[in-house]
């Protein structure tokens, strides 16, 4: 009789990865403006700033480059947008990470927090990552049905693999033409490997952190986002089991 072969083991859900045990109200980093959480999961505790605006049913996830912490790319920028959004009725949650510069860790850790907000009732959100956090919110985007919008800013290319698979969430790409850190063909690369509906904008003279182009930046997000959020996408499947 042939041998008899082991069942092939089942991919994991997201939930099944990992789950929020418990969010607790933190003290926030000095100087900061929001509401300090922490989010403690089933791989660990991680902590986040929420910019909540009254009655809101619209969200935007935040984060950052391979460091983590909550600042982004230039001084103040993602603070900003998020209290400039909370008068827009939409709700920000700038999100730092458990394990800084590990792509499929931090990509956890964004879809726990997308989990938070489509369980206190939130539509689906739009993600913005600097930087490594660009990869970052690129896998996650790709992994999440709760997810409309993806936004990379001077993204790398590593991690960013499942760039194809954001579709069809909108994808906007953001690259400073004079990035020494990571050359704006990154961006380029990204944005070729993406399906429609995508957008490349370089900035002429910006470096990596953008605050070159910061206002223009600001305004550009301004406008891309609300609007994201407002559209009407197609069916979306997630490669990782519901």
């Amino acid at each position: 009789m042939p041998e008899e072969q082991p069942e092939k083991e089942q991919p994991k859900s997201v939930d099944e990865l990992m789950s929020i045990r418990e969010v607790e109200i933190i003290d926030l980093p000095e100087g900061d403006v929001g509401e300090g959480l922490r989010f403690k999961t089933n791989r660990g505790d991680f902590d986040a700033i929420l910019h909540r605006s009254p009655d809101a049913d619209q969200g935007v996830i935040w984060v950052c480059g391979a460091r983590g912490g909550f600042g982004g790319p230039g001084p103040g920028t993602y603070a900003r947008m998020a209290e400039r959004f909370t008068r827009d009725g939409i709700t920000s949650l700038r999100l730092d990470y458990r394990y800084a510069n590990d792509v499929f860790e931090c990509a956890l850790d964004l879809l726990a927090g997308v989990a938070f907000l489509k369980g206190t009732g939130y539509q689906p959100v739009v993600v913005v990552g600097h930087s490594f956090g660009g990869a970052v919110v690129i896998a996650a985007g790709a992994n999440s049905s709760h997810i409309k919008g993806v936004v990379a800013l001077s993204p790398q290319t590593y991690g960013a693999g499942m760039a194809g698979q954001v579709a069809p969430r909108k994808l906007l790409v953001v690259h400073g033409k004079a990035d020494t850190r990571l050359a704006f063909a990154c961006g380029q690369q990204i944005y070729d490997m993406a399906n429609e509906p995508k957008e490349l904008v370089l900035y002429e003279g910006a470096e990596h952190r953008l605050e070159e182009c910061r206002d223009d930046l600001e305004e550009l997000l301004g406008k891309w986002i609300p609007e994201t959020l407002a559209a009407e996408i197609g069916p979306i499947k997630a490669p990782i089991r519901q």
